[in-house]
């Protein structure tokens, strides 16, 4: 089971993880994954309540996710222990892998693309085609340390 803790006031909405978000998106893309006035409370507070999905993975050797705002969850149709234990290359059916991977390769190379498409699979099966995604690495603003990945998903259809 996962052992970061459900975002909400008590930890100010992972706002240090939403911070580290905002700055890598930036860094890569030069726009903004949200209004950048707001405080970095604010912002995790409006991340993890947006009507777009955000999830990010780890930087271990099978990365495992470690956030996902309530979109994704519902998108994914998992808890927030369940799909923060989840290996991030388990959102793709078996033999959709090979092609995630290649994908995750060439994000960690060019340090994000801005047009994936693709199928990922939910609990219970259901599958869905996620177009014109934004992934991305995650890097510490100061020192450039490698963090993990993230993934913006606005548009999606159920398949």
């Amino acid at each position: 089971m996962s052992k970061r803790p459900l975002p909400s006031e008590e930890n100010n909405f992972l706002s240090q993880h939403v911070a580290l978000l905002r700055h890598s998106f930036r860094h890569w893309t030069k726009r903004e994954l949200v209004a950048p006035r707001m405080s970095d409370q604010d912002a995790a507070r409006f991340l993890f309540q947006a009507r777009f999905a955000v999830v990010s993975h780890d930087t271990a050797k099978d990365p495992i996710f470690n956030y996902a705002n309530q979109t994704a969850l519902s998108l994914f149709a998992m808890s927030w222990e369940d799909f923060t234990s989840l290996p991030s290359r388990m959102s793709a059916e078996p033999m959709e892998q090979p092609e995630r991977q290649r994908l995750m390769d060439e994000v960690t190379g060019n340090g994000f693309i801005d047009n994936y498409s693709g199928v990922r699979i939910g609990r219970h099966g259901r599958r869905f085609l996620i177009e014109n995604a934004v992934i991305w690495n995650l890097v510490e603003p100061h020192t450039g340390i490698y963090k993990g990945q993230a993934a913006l998903i606005k548009d999606w259809k159920f398949l």
